[in-house]
């Protein structure tokens, strides 16, 4: 098990690695040439700008037990169908059970700002999202820990 980053604006990458670093897992960062990483204790990809590339990169590289963090719905759908575990930067596992319903939201915001409609954009984030972040990172590993090896 591994811990995949669609880090292109991820605001919890530090979190993320941090939870990796204590669980003793691998980390890895995919991100595309518009975006710098550096970390010592990551491996870090870096794609070609483009539609989804990053996206594409961390699709090759996941493998069942895998967590995925992510906030892209599509991305999601696609770790589900690889056995993967994505979770979004607030915390929240996307399953088999959710993803439909997200995806058809996402649809129906994406057809209302082509018709002219403005959707209001994401708060500032707060240190309370980053500690329910932690919280569900930190159940997620335990969780994927206990299916992959029971």
């Amino acid at each position: 098990m591994k811990i995949l980053i669609d880090a292109d604006g991820c605001p919890v990458v530090d979190l993320t690695l941090q939870a990796a670093a204590e669980h003793g897992l691998e980390a890895i960062l995919f991100c595309d040439t518009s975006h710098e990483f550096k970390e010592k204790n990551a491996r870090v990809v870096t794609v070609d700008k483009g539609s989804d590339s990053a996206d594409f990169a961390l699709i090759r590289h996941v493998e069942p037990g895998d967590i995925v963090v992510t906030q892209d719905y599509g991305l999601a759908a696609m770790m589900l169908a690889k056995r993967g575990y994505p979770i979004t930067q607030n915390g929240k596992r996307l399953t088999d059970a959710n993803i439909d319903t997200l995806l058809l939201t996402r649809h129906a915001a994406k057809k209302a700002r082509r018709g002219g409609y403005r959707l209001k954009g994401p708060s500032k984030r707060t240190a309370e999202q980053d500690k329910d972040f932690q919280a569900a990172l930190r159940r997620l590993i335990e969780d994927a820990h206990t299916h992959c090896t029971g």
